[in-house]
């Protein structure tokens, strides 16, 4: 029976073979990386199969991906090209900046799907960007998008926007706001695990809140900052110390990086 096969055995991969069997996906999951111990810490977790080489690995798939670091994204496919197996017609990247042009020319013959999920993913909550080549066709894309959308949301995009949403998604962003701002609230003089879950609610609750309300975030802009109250002075200090400059700037940096993968 052909398996949806990961080259590499990293966080990722770790996070989408979680969150699938976390939805009951009981498909074939197997897995190559040249530190068995990743393997082996994935069959623990996720019942995962171990591929004893990367030519059994190729063998096996149905679906390819690519789940390794960028700059080693060039070497691991002329691998895949060398290894005596015919990799299977449908191939997944998930390395950041890597362009669909680059991955046709080290692996051709083969249909390249770019794709970014969140590492959330390991709890179904999960935002999966996709750009696909134009040879895939639509069962094709139809089966990379239900994979995708079993450990949480999927957004098919123009490859040319890959790296902005991949920098602007990218989980970090509440994870740095929240280490900072629970920082500012106990150095204001809260206790730590107070402030911690002050900040906690004021970014994941909020953030429900604007989900499930229906309201738009001016809207609640207006509402929470009162003139002359608490929220209303926070935020107009936040700004003029160049915060939206900052987050700019963050964002520009993300796409930057992006660009120079491309370049590898």
């Amino acid at each position: 029976m052909k398996a949806t096969v990961f080259l590499g055995g990293g966080r990722i991969t770790g996070a989408l073979a979680a969150g699938l069997r976390l939805a009951g996906d009981e498909r074939d999951i197997v897995v190559y990386d040249r530190h068995p111990e990743k393997a082996r810490s994935l069959r623990r977790e996720s019942s995962v199969k171990i591929a004893r080489d990367l030519k059994s690995a190729v063998a096996s798939a149905e679906m390819l991906i690519v789940a390794v670091r960028p700059g080693s994204v060039k070497e691991m496919l002329a691998e895949v090209a060398a290894c005596g197996a015919k990799a299977p017609r449908l191939c997944v990247s998930l390395a950041a900046g890597i362009p669909l042009r680059n991955l046709r020319a080290w692996l051709p013959e083969v249909q390249w799907v770019r794709a970014m999920p969140s590492p959330v993913c390991r709890i179904g909550k999960g935002f999966s960007p996709l750009s696909f080549e134009r040879g895939v066709s639509k069962s094709e894309k139809a089966k990379v998008r239900e994979l995708f959308a079993e450990v949480g949301a999927v957004l098919d995009l123009p490859e040319r926007q890959l790296d902005a949403i991949t920098a602007a998604s990218s989980p970090t962003h509440g994870y740095h706001a929240l280490a900072m701002l629970a920082e500012a609230g106990r150095l204001a003089g809260l206790d730590r695990k107070v402030a911690l879950r002050a900040a906690a609610h004021a970014l994941s609750d909020g953030i429900v809140y604007w989900r499930e309300s229906g309201l738009g975030l001016d809207e609640l802009l207006v509402e929470a900052a009162t003139p002359g109250g608490i929220a209303a002075a926070t935020m107009a200090a936040m700004n003029r110390a160049g915060y939206a400059r900052a987050v700019s700037n963050g964002i520009k940096a993300g796409v930057g990086q992006a660009r120079r993968n491309a370049r590898r």
